[in-house]
Order: structure tokens, then C-alpha cells, then sequence
């Protein structure tokens, strides 16, 4: 009777499996899957790293265009005040400068001085500038002898070994061939004498020397003709 009265009473319902391993699970081990949760989240840019990184940009394109107005600005002082790169026209010097040739010219604090070639204006000749050599300056004589070919500057005739050919009686007449150079002034001519507008003709005579844009230093191009003068 006992055995049958044990084997009647009611049986206890087993837990499900699994149930243990919920009980271990601590709740560490669920604040630690949280933390790997939030770390692999990507975190979006903010608005001040954005406006940073554009005014970065913008700084940094402010600084290269005011270098460059500089150099710009720079390089038309230095175009206009010290030195010019100027064309030669026309024959006048041959042979030392031929038709073409770009010439570096020097002018910041220029006096001329007797032998160099000279950029000047004339506006009572021509608007566009002349290209020729100082024969003296002020208060040295010149007499042009045109029997011999020969140019004197204070009684001393001049060794020209620049000069295209023999020099002869221009077309336009002897025209001012015997003069003192007043104060404040050039005497000029060019190297090919027999085709040179220059003292010697009416129109142009003698240079005040606030007419002269500079001296001429060297020929730039071509380049088969770089050369100092």
C-alpha cells in the first residue's frame, strides 16, 4: 500500500532547460555587452569639426592670393621704376642691336654717361622711344668732321670701333654737327650713322637728360644675341 500511495503522489514539474546558464549570466556580463555595443558605434562628424577644417580652407586661400597680389604688385614696381625689357626698332644701331632685339634696360637712379646706349623720348620727333649711343654730355663740345668720318668731343677724336661704317654727310644735311652741350642734356647718335636720326638732325637735337628712360644693359633675345652692353 505504501508503494502505491508513493508512486500516486503528485510529481514535481522539472525547470526547463537552460535555466541555469540565465541564473550565472551576472549583470557585469550585461553592462559589458552594452559597452561593446556603444564602442562600435561610429560616431558622426560634429558641426565644429566641419566649420574648422572650412575655415582652415578658407585661411589658407586668403594667404595665397594676397602672396600672390603681392608679387604681382611687386613686379610692376620693379617693371616701372628700376628696369624695363624694351624692343628695338628699326636699324639705327647696327650693328651692336639689330631690328628686334629685347633689351633688359636699366633706369632706377640712372645719369647718363658718355659711350652708353641709351633708352630716351623725344615727343617732337616721334611718340614711341629711341634707341642710341651718348656721344657727350654736359659741357663737352662736338665737332663732326664728315671730310674724315671722324667725331670730336673736347678736341679728342672718338675711337668707334662700334660703328656700322665710315660716316658720311647724312641726308637731311650736316645739320648740328659743331655744339656745347648745354647743362642738363645729352648729345646723341646712333651706330649706323648713315641711318640714324639722332643730335645731329633738327627735329630731334640735343637730349634733356629727363627724356631718358634708362640704360641699356644687356640684349635678352633672341637668344643668339644675349650679350651685354
Amino acid at each position: 500500500m505504501d508503494e502505491l500511495w508513493q508512486d500516486s503522489q503528485p510529481t514535481t514539474p522539472s525547470e526547463p532547460e537552460g535555466t541555469d546558464g540565465l541564473e550565472n549570466l551576472n549583470l557585469g556580463d550585461l553592462s559589458d555587452l552594452t559597452d561593446l555595443t556603444e564602442t562600435t558605434t561610429p560616431t558622426p562628424p560634429s558641426n565644429s569639426t566641419r566649420t574648422k577644417k572650412d575655415t582652415s580652407l578658407g585661411y589658407e586661400l586668403y594667404l595665397n592670393v594676397r602672396t600672390l597680389v603681392f608679387v604681382l604688385a611687386a613686379l610692376i614696381l620693379i617693371f616701372t621704376f628700376v628696369v624695363r625689357i624694351i624692343v628695338v626698332s628699326g636699324s639705327s644701331m647696327e650693328n651692336t642691336l639689330q631690328n628686334g632685339d629685347s633689351m633688359l634696360v636699366w633706369c632706377l637712379g640712372y645719369e647718363p654717361k658718355q659711350g652708353d646706349i641709351v633708352v630716351l623720348t623725344q615727343r617732337s620727333y616721334q611718340e614711341d622711344s629711341l634707341v642710341k649711343r651718348v656721344i657727350a654730355t654736359e659741357g663737352q663740345r662736338v665737332d663732326i668732321d664728315y671730310d674724315t668720318g671722324t667725331v670730336y668731343v673736347d678736341g679728342t677724336p672718338l675711337e668707334e670701333d662700334y660703328i656700322k661704317e665710315a660716316m658720311k654727310v647724312p641726308n637731311y644735311g650736316e645739320g648740328v654737327n659743331h655744339v656745347t652741350v648745354p647743362e642738363g642734356c645729352i648729345f646723341v647718335m646712333g651706330d649706323n650713322r648713315n641711318d640714324s636720326a639722332d643730335s645731329r638732325y633738327p627735329s630731334i637735337g640735343i637730349i634733356d637728360t629727363r627724356s631718358v628712360i634708362g640704360r641699356a644693359v644687356m640684349v635678352l633675345f633672341p637668344f643668339q644675341d644675349f650679350t651685354l652692353l
